[in-house]
Parts: structure tokens; C-alpha cells; sequence
């Protein structure tokens, strides 16, 4: 928090005390002053709907405490100073104390946001020209919209008033370095947000082209917002009734698309749109919109819900996590319940049984839609997918009940598909008839070594890219009767395994056992044992984990949270046909060579290490003993 304490460089003067922006506020006001931005207009979709969500705090909190009731009834009003070329955003709602508005207009709070602003502050330095264009997506996905006041604004001011108390205090800036605060006079509470627009944004003061922006981004506020040119008779600028209590027949896509954009600030289309009212044990009304877009902090840890939830168009709270599970939290808009008390607190509304069943059904109904968009539309889908494939993912593993839709909707690239994605159906139904499992490679590396005796078979194997495959997979376990299984492991195996060799049908040279003899001798520190592979036809040698045992990867990512005490060893499979191994099987023989082997175990022990993505802790000792092999070889 930047506080008066906290900030070295603050001062007192006699307009009021200052402070110093927070460092990722500056440079993204920095970008703002400087940048081109296509679309500017968004500045009041933004401060409007900052006003809006006061008037539903206010509204809220008078549930509480009947003291804090306004007199009159709440509203927005957007003033036009034509003479001093200004704007005032007004409303009645809760208001801001001192520290309030030191903390919610001097910090960027929200997760992620400080490194996204370094990223558009260096694509700004590159001369990027979309920069202009992604600035005002950062605005709504992350609630800074305040600060888009400063693409049309040289000076900003805002005067606000806490409900409950008697001080008032102002707020201002001119978007550079510094914010003043000083105490003033406002006969109520609420807040005003005077803009003193450039010279470049005077087109804003006329009333017909803020009407219309009006009309387009919050047309369905609930509450009036009144347009008032100077002295004269303010008039209505919305309609103020919530779009989601209208009929489905009454509303067209395009002002589906301006609610999405208006309630939360988020830019894209929506890909899937869900209106609908349940009506019997549970009344309430759903406006969901599935986005075709991922927000920058879609994987913030706390993994939170972007549903808004109202109680008989009453906003209780944007912060209600049991509205859905949190592998959906992509899932944007509105629920309007009239089954809740509206004199709820937000933290009764935690484990209430009401939002379970809500919560329940509403997800069982966003599921249907994607199943339907999948088969509607599959290359919209796959794009869709590539945005939030990873957090559905985490339904698999969360919630076992919801496992066979969810597969349903899963999608992979795999050894045979290539660029394209697929189902586990489209997998299933190519299957070899001799194919037993579901065979897949915690990886999305086409190159590695334990693909090779799958290509040359005629086997297809998903690619499972993401840490959250290691777990979803172990917890599901199967799909349609066949098993998923890793063919990174050593009970795996391309083989036709009806027509494995008979006992005694085929006989492994014996110089092949003895140099597995020798190399487990040599590298039993490191593994756990030294098989001949049937999975590798062109690379000499690969690791595998043990048999029933955890996915290399997986162990690698328990290690880096230090959830894996002590490391597992692995197994090394070695390819007897491949003439390097074959030249090691003659070396055994000469007795002037026994270095030579075990200076070559360790060298093919590093390789398999670094094709399986891990590092090697002594990279100058694998430095030199390849040094050293090649001046064997070569000398």
C-alpha cells in the first residue's frame, strides 16, 4: 500500500498532502499520456460503471445499516462544463475516505498487473504499434479503468465522501508522477470525477456524441444516468432496466455483446452466450457469457469467479466464489437469484446451500453449451479450446462427478494428427485392433526417443503438454474401458503384445546382457536398473520410470515444489540395434577398452538426461567426459 508512512518522497503543501504513484501506475499512465489509442470512448464506460458499482455498495450496505440510505434516489450524472472544457462523472453511491483514496487511485493491486504494464511499457519502447490497442484490454481485465480518464484528461480530480462519515476529500493528479490529497467540502456522500480535457479531446463536450457512448457501453445500468449541458434540465441517458430480466426474443446479439463488453470491461466477442431462468425449487435468472478470449490473469492462484451475483437486481457481491467451480472461472456475467435474503452478509453467503444448488446446476448447464459448441462449431471450438484447455483440465482432477463430460470436451494434438486436434473418441475409433490403452506422452515434444517404436508401429500417442495432465490422468485413470497409459514408463511398450516371442523363440545376444551387466555396474548410483528397449528403433538409449511409478515430468515438478523428498531413479533402456551400442558390445571384449565403457555409460546416461528435458547438475564434469570420449575416439 502506498501510504503518507510508506512514501519517502511525500510532501505537504498547501493544497494538500502528496504522494507518489506506486511504480507500475506511473508507467502505465506514462503509456497513456503518450500512446495513440483507437478507442478513447471506453473512458466513460469505465468511470460510469466505477459509479454504477458505488451506487450498488451504497445500495448494499443500507441493507446492513438502514442509516446509510440516501435521500434521494441513486443515479449517475455526467455534467458538461462547456466553457471550462470539462466533464464531471457524479453519483451518490458509497464514496471514498482519505485512505481510500490513497489506496484504490495511487496502487495497482490486482495480481499480474505490474508485469503485463512492464510488458506494454517495452513493446511501447520497441515502437510496437499495437500497444495503443491492447492498453485499453489491460483496463478491463485488470479494474484499473480509473486511469483511462487520463486519455482524455490532462488533470483529473475527483471529491468523494465515505457514507457514515462527515469528511470529504479531494484527490488529483495530473497523470505524471504525483497525486495530491486535501480535505474539501461535499454536502453528501459519493464521489465527482472532474476531467479538464486536452485540447485533442474537446469533442467530448458534445452532449449528442456522449449520449450515444452512453446509450452503446451502459445503456443497461440500472440506475439513471442523467446527461446536463451546463445549467440546463438534466435528461435520461438509459434505459436503466438490466438486460438480463428481459425476454430472450427481445434482445439482439449485438446488445448481448455491449452488455459482456460494458459489465466487465472485457473487449473481446463472446464465443457462447447462456440466458436462461430457472424457475420450480430454485427462481433465479442466469446471463453467463463464455469469452473467446483468456484475461491476463486467468491463472492467478487465487483462481477466482467473474460472475457477478445480484439478489432481485440488488447487487450483493463480484466476489462470491461458491457461484462456480473454479476450473470455470472464465465464465463471465450475471446471476440474479430471488431465493437469497437481501440482508445476507457476504460472509454468510459462503457454504450457503442455496449457491450449491445454484452452483450445480448452472455448471451442468455450461457444460452442455460447450459440448453443443464443440459439435456445432469445432473450429471455433479449438480455438476456444487452446485459450482455457488447461483450466478445464483442472475439473478432471477437482470433480470426479463431472470426469466423463469433461472428457467429452477435452482436445489433443497427438502423434498422427499433428497440427490438428482431436478427441479421445476420434482416438478411439482409429485404435489398433490390438490396441489395449490410451497411449500419451506427458510432453508435446514429437522428437523425443520414446516415440520411435510407436511411429514405426503405426501406434498414434496424445501429447499432454501441461503439469495438470500428470494429475488428471492418474485420477481418471480411464475412458471407454481403455486405460490411459504413459509411454514414458517401462510397462509400456509398442510391442504387438499378441505376437511376443515364445518362451525361448528368440535369444538376446549375449554381448548385449553382458554390457547391461557392465552399464548397471557402471551407473547403478544413477538408475535403477539397464534394460534392452523394444520402444527405440534411431536413438541408442532413453530413460524411463519405473513400472506403476510417476512420470518422470511429474517427479521433476514435486522436486521444484519440494514436494518429493528423496529423487527417483530411473531406468535406462538401451537399443541393441543401434550400431553405437553394438561397437560398445565389441569393446567389452578387449580389455584395454574397460575405461573407454564405462567413459561412454556415462556420456549416454547424460544424453538421455538432456532428450528428456532435465538438466545435468555438473555440466563441466559432462563437458569433460565428452572431451575426453571424442580424444579416445579420435587420437
Amino acid at each position: 500500500m502506498t501510504t503518507k508512512t510508506q512514501t519517502t518522497n511525500d510532501q505537504t503543501s498547501d493544497d494538500g498532502e502528496q504522494f507518489d504513484f506506486q511504480a507500475e501506475v506511473s508507467k502505465l499512465l506514462n503509456m497513456m499520456v503518450h500512446s495513440v489509442y483507437s478507442d478513447k470512448d471506453i473512458f466513460l464506460r469505465e468511470l460510469i460503471s466505477n459509479a454504477a458499482d458505488a451506487c450498488d455498495r451504497r445500495r448494499y450496505e443500507a441493507l446492513q445499516n438502514p442509516k446509510f440510505l440516501c435521500d434521494q434516489q441513486l443515479q449517475i450524472t455526467v455534467f458538461i462544463r462547456e466553457k471550462e472544457k470539462q466533464i464531471i462523472v457524479s453519483d451518490n453511491g458509497v464514496g471514498m475516505n482519505r485512505q481510500e483514496l490513497v489506496d484504490h487511485l495511487g496502487v495497482i493491486a490486482h495480481s499480474g498487473t505490474a508485469k503485463m504494464v512492464e510488458k506494454m511499457a517495452q513493446k511501447q519502447k520497441g515502437g510496437d504499434q499495437k500497444t495503443g490497442e491492447e492498453i485499453p484490454d489491460l483496463i478491463g481485465q485488470f479494474g484499473v479503468g480509473f486511469y483511462s480518464a487520463f486519455m482524455v484528461a490532462d488533470h483529473v480530480q475527483v471529491i468523494s465522501r465515505r457514507i457514515g462519515e462527515d469528511e470529504a476529500w479531494s484527490w488529483q493528479s495530473s497523470g505524471i508522477e504525483h497525486f495530491k490529497i486535501a480535505p474539501v467540502q461535499r454536502d453528501q456522500a459519493g464521489t465527482d470525477i472532474i476531467l479538464h480535457l486536452k485540447e485533442d479531446a474537446e469533442s467530448y463536450l458534445d452532449s449528442s456524441r456522449l449520449k450515444q457512448i452512453i446509450s452503446l457501453w451502459s445503456g443497461h445500468i440500472q440506475f439513471p444516468i442523467m446527461l446536463a449541458v451546463d445549467d440546463q434540465e438534466p435528461e435520461m441517458a438509459n434505459t436503466g432496466q438490466a438486460l438480463w430480466t428481459l425476454p430472450k426474443n427481445e434482445i439482439s446479439k449485438e446488445q448481448y455483446a455491449e452488455f459482456y463488453k460494458s459489465c466487465g470491461g472485457w473487449l473481446d466477442q463472446p464465443a457462447r452466450t447462456l440466458h436462461f431462468r430457472a424457475e420450480g425449487k430454485l427462481d433465479y435468472i442466469g446471463l453467463l457469457f463464455i469469452p473467446s478470449k483468456a484475461d491476463q490473469n486467468l491463472y492467478d492462484p487465487e483462481r477466482k469467479s467473474q460472475l457477478r451475483l445480484y439478489v432481485k437486481r440488488v447487487f450483493i457481491t463480484d466476489q462470491c466464489q461458491d457461484l462456480l467451480p473454479p476450473w470455470l472461472r472464465f465464465v463471465k456475467g450475471v446471476i440474479d437469484s430471488a431465493d437469497i435474503s437481501l440482508n445476507i452478509s457476504r460472509e454468510m453467503l459462503q457454504n450457503n446451500p442455496v449457491l450449491g444448488a445454484i452452483q450445480k446446476a448452472i455448471t451442468s448447464r455450461i457444460l452442455s453449451e460447450l459440448e453443443k459448441f464443440a459439435d456445432d462449431n469445432p473450429e471455433d471450438y479449438i480455438a476456444f479450446w487452446k485459450e482455457f484447455g488447461k483450466v478445464i483440465k483442472e475439473g478432471l482432477y477437482e470433480s470426479t462427478d463431472r470426469q466423463d463430460k469433461l472428457l467429452n470436451l477435452v482436445r489433443f494434438q497427438s502423434l498422427e494428427s499433428g497440427e490438428s486436434w482431436i478427441g479421445l473418441h476420434d482416438y478411439i475409433s482409429k485404435m489398433k485392433p490390438d490396441q489395449e490403452a490410451i497411449y500419451y506422452l506427458a510432453s508435446d515434444k514429437s522428437n523425443t526417443p520414446h516415440l520411435e517404436g510407436y511411429r514405426s508401429k503405426g501406434y498414434d500417442v496424445l501429447f499432454l503438454p501441461d503439469a495438470i495432465d500428470d494429475f488428471w490422468t492418474g485420477m481418471v485413470g480411464r475412458f471407454e474401458d481403455k486405460p490411459f497409459e504413459s509411454i514414458t514408463r517401462a510397462d509400456s511398450s509398442p510391442e504387438d503384445k499378441q505376437n511376443e516371442p515364445k518362451d525361448g523363440a528368440e535369444k538376446q545376444d549375449p554381448g548385449v546382457d553382458l554390457l547391461l551387466a557392465r552399464l548397471r555396474s557402471d551407473l547403478g548410483e544413477y538408475v535403477t536398473d539397464v534394460k534392452a528397449s523394444t520402444r527405440l528403433t534411431d536413438s541408442p538409449v532413453c530413460l524411463v520410470a519405473q513400472s506403476g511409478g510417476m512420470d518422470l515430468r511429474m517427479q521433476r515438478l514435486l522436486q521444484m515444489h519440494n514436494q518429493l523428498q528423496e529423487k527417483m531413479r530411473p531406468i535406462l533402456e538401451v537399443n541393441p540395434d543401434h550400431v553405437l551400442i553394438k561397437q560398445l558390445v565389441a569393446k567389452l571384449g578387449d580389455k584395454d577398452q574397460g575405461e573407454l565403457v564405462t567413459l561412454a555409460a556415462h556420456v549416454l546416461l547424460d544424453e538421455a538426461r538432456l532428450l528428456e528435458g532435465e538438466t545435468i547438475d555438473d555440466v563441466a564434469g559432462f563437458a569433460g567426459r565428452l572431451n575426453d570420449l571424442l580424444t579416445r575416439l579420435l587420437g
